[in-house]
């Protein structure tokens, strides 16, 4: 067992130049060189994103990350040391070591490994109930900023994004102010999938025929990576997308940009949007319908209710998009 105290590198260092696996083992040596060579070389690729949190939701899930690791080495570390400490003591060459073959009780020992874990369970559970309210992610966050609306769908293999305030629509792309709290909508077009923006914090489901909910924010300008953290499909590894955090100002900017792209976010453009693709550019769309994601979750529930929704009547289509 490699001791956490011990970085992996060094570790590897350790199997790749020591001299016995050499003398005694060349084949063991050569296989545990390349095994340890690949390790560091992926390891190296890692990025610790939700160890790097950029938003409120984000840093108070990795404090409870922490917390929760922390409560639960205070077992771990003891029983490793002990293991060692055991291993060392009781060896065959200690001839000074109490031997005891018919020892088989201690209370002291029976009342430290049941009421330690005890006390840690029940800490763990205020935690975990505690966290579960405060980090709903139904729960709206407190800012005196207005906040962003934007409504999600998932499609094979990419993301539409509608700004309802703004009449525009994205695909892959998102963007809002910093500290500007940001309420999403979220449901899918086609099977499930998993919203999630690592440094900003939750992921949660995209359903098809569901709406599920999710608020973040970010404290700092920058670009965040976004995936589905859900497999659904060929074209999954690439279902990923841009979440920016600017500046007022520049988020103004990029709605005007927005709005003068050159298409508009038509039934006949989602139509061919909604059709599988793989690794799609970012696209940005100068208007999109109003009620357009009632109307893909609405559309969604018919089909799922086995209901051709293009047999509906056009007062039931309007109902269906919310439209009065």
């Amino acid at each position: 067992m490699l001791p956490s105290s011990i970085p992996v590198c060094c570790y590897a260092a350790f199997l790749i130049f020591h001299p016995r696996l050499y003398v005694k083992h060349p084949l063991l040596a050569t296989l545990t060189r390349i095994l340890s060579v690949g390790a560091v070389m992926l390891l190296g690729g890692c990025n610790m994103e939700i160890l790097s949190p950029k938003g409120d939701i984000g840093i108070q899930e990795r404090t409870l990350l922490f917390t929760t690791t922390g409560l639960m080495l205070i077992v771990v570390i003891p029983v490793i040391v002990m293991i060692l400490a055991f291993a060392w003591k009781y060896r065959a060459s200690n001839t000074k070591a109490d031997y005891q073959p018919k020892w088989a009780h201690s209370t002291a020992i029976e009342v430290v490994v049941w009421t330690v874990p005890c006390i840690i369970v029940a800490i763990l559970a205020v935690i975990t109930w505690r966290s579960t309210h405060a980090l709903d992610p139904y729960k709206p966050l407190v800012s005196e900023h207005k906040p962003v609306t934007i409504e999600v769908v998932s499609l094979d293999w990419k993301w539409l994004f509608i700004y309802p305030e703004y009449d525009i629509a994205t695909v892959n792309e998102i963007a809002f102010p910093v500290d500007v709290p940001v309420n999403f909508r979220i449901t899918s077009a086609t099977v499930m999938n998993s919203f999630f923006i690592p440094q900003l914090g939750s992921q949660i489901y995209s359903m098809a025929g569901m709406e599920t909910k999710l608020h973040l924010n970010a404290r700092e300008a920058g670009t965040y990576a976004g995936i589905s953290a859900n497999y659904s499909g060929a074209g999954f590894s690439g279902m990923r997308f841009k979440a920016i955090a600017m500046s007022q100002e520049g988020f103004d900017n990029w709605v005007k940009e927005a709005r003068a792209a050159p298409t508009a976010l038509t039934p006949e453009v989602y139509a061919e949007l909604s059709k599988r693709s793989e690794r799609n550019p970012v696209v940005k769309y100068s208007s999109a319908p109003p009620a357009m994601f009632d109307f893909i979750l609405g559309s969604t529930m018919t089909k799922m209710a086995g209901v051709d929704s293009a047999t509906c009547t056009p007062t039931s289509n309007n109902l269906i998009a919310g439209i009065n």
